[in-house]
């Protein structure tokens, strides 16, 4: 398979419906395409019934086109990740994985749209977060939950307000940045550099107010990132926790126990900013981003020091700070029931205290006139004879 043909395939099966959002290459099916959450077949030429197990390797290894650190990844991991463009009229994120022996290509057409803080409908504090002039800014949650795109919408506003240079070191990369108020200078892992770690290293020679790195996968990369956001970078990044102290801890983790006294006075010195993200089900179709917002205080301050309390916690902090823009999930999660946007069984599904949030429940409902209980017919037993017979 040549280039010209993949890219023909690729183009036609973009073209094929409405609303196409995945590409799927598996042996045994046809082309088939993702369109408004349904997989159907796309007809080429010459017709392909059935892919073929040599029709599925030669098309994805000819995506790879010899990167070792991807064959590497494939062999090792059994899957790897890139990027794709075609002709200017679509870019992709591809996920090659083995499965029975076999290759499969899932391409997920990514957006030319930038998306802003308004088209997210974030919270206007992340308005707040662009004023930011140095440390570190994180976003977290599980793979899928949207964090780069909450970035995305984040670096657009930087690049909108300050004429500054900004790299980003991703895998791959998702959004293309236009030069606004704002250089930009987009990397990509093995395209551009070889690790997180040195890609992020070298950009700290190459002149940047504000660096993304797509995430912060070991104790190296950690320890550059906050080297940097000490010598006044605004460092952006993600990591896979699900709320803001775990994030602390996570970042504590990668530390020998020895240098974990060290790495909490530098995080009081560097962290601004930690949002985490769950995506919820939204009523009607589709999801929603729920969102725990974390900024610094003394009192958060105190808690990286010295380590949680049972009487003293992240998530108490982030409860009593409504004030300051801050957030915990489950009052994000009330909010979002309050609205009508989800469902209550939705809202106990992804909370994270359940009774917190039982309760709020039942005041919203009361404050509705709804039944704040699914429990009837009860009544009080009545015990003494003589009440009985009276």
């Amino acid at each position: 398979m040549k280039e010209a043909e993949r890219d023909y395939w690729i183009s036609t099966m973009l073209e094929a419906y409405d609303n196409v959002s995945d590409l799927n290459i598996t042996v045994g099916r046809p082309l088939q395409v993702e369109a408004a959450g349904r997989l159907l077949p796309v007809e080429v030429e010459p017709p392909v019934e059935e892919l073929t197990p040599f029709q599925t390797e030669v098309f994805a290894l000819n995506l790879i086109r010899g990167d070792k650190r991807l064959l590497n990844d494939l062999i090792a991991r059994g899957s790897c990740d890139l990027s794709h463009t075609v002709e200017d009229k679509a870019r992709f994120r591809i996920n090659i994985f083995l499965q029975k022996g076999n290759l499969s290509t899932v391409l997920r057409k990514l957006s030319t749209h930038i998306p802003t803080i308004a088209d997210l409908n974030l919270p206007s504090i992340f308005n707040n977060m662009s004023i930011e002039r140095s440390g570190f800014i994180l976003v977290t949650g599980a793979t899928g939950s949207g964090k780069s795109t909450t970035l995305a919408a984040l670096l657009d506003k930087l690049n909108d307000e300050r004429p500054e240079h900004i790299i980003t070191l991703e895998d791959p990369i998702e959004f293309v940045h236009p030069h606004k108020q704002a250089t930009f200078n987009q990397r990509e892992l093995s395209t551009d550099f070889d690790e997180f770690s040195s890609g992020l290293r070298a950009a700290l020679r190459q002149a940047p107010k504000i660096i993304l790195v797509g995430e912060m996968r070991d104790r190296t990369t950690m320890e550059i990132g906050l080297s940097a956001a000490e010598t006044g970078h605004l460092v952006l990044s993600t990591l896979h926790t699900v709320d803001a102290g775990q994030t602390i801890n996570r970042i504590l983790g990668m530390f020998e126990r020895d240098e974990q006294a060290q790495v909490r006075n530098r995080l009081i010195d560097t962290v601004r900013w930690i949002v985490c993200q769950r995506l919820l089900p939204k009523v009607g179709g589709g999801r929603v981003a729920a969102l725990e917002i974390m900024g610094m205080s003394l009192r958060i301050k105190d808690l990286i020091q010295n380590g949680e309390q049972e009487d003293k916690t992240y998530y108490d902090i982030i409860s009593d700070s409504r004030g300051f823009g801050w957030q915990t999930f489950d009052q994000h999660i009330l909010q979002l029931y309050e609205q009508g946007i989800i469902t209550q069984e939705t809202a106990v599904a992804y909370c994270t205290r359940r009774t917190s949030v039982n309760l709020g429940l039942d005041r919203i409902k009361a404050a509705r006139g709804e039944e704040t209980t699914r429990i009837k017919g009860l009544s009080m037993e009545e015990t003494d004879p003589r009440a009985r017979r009276r």
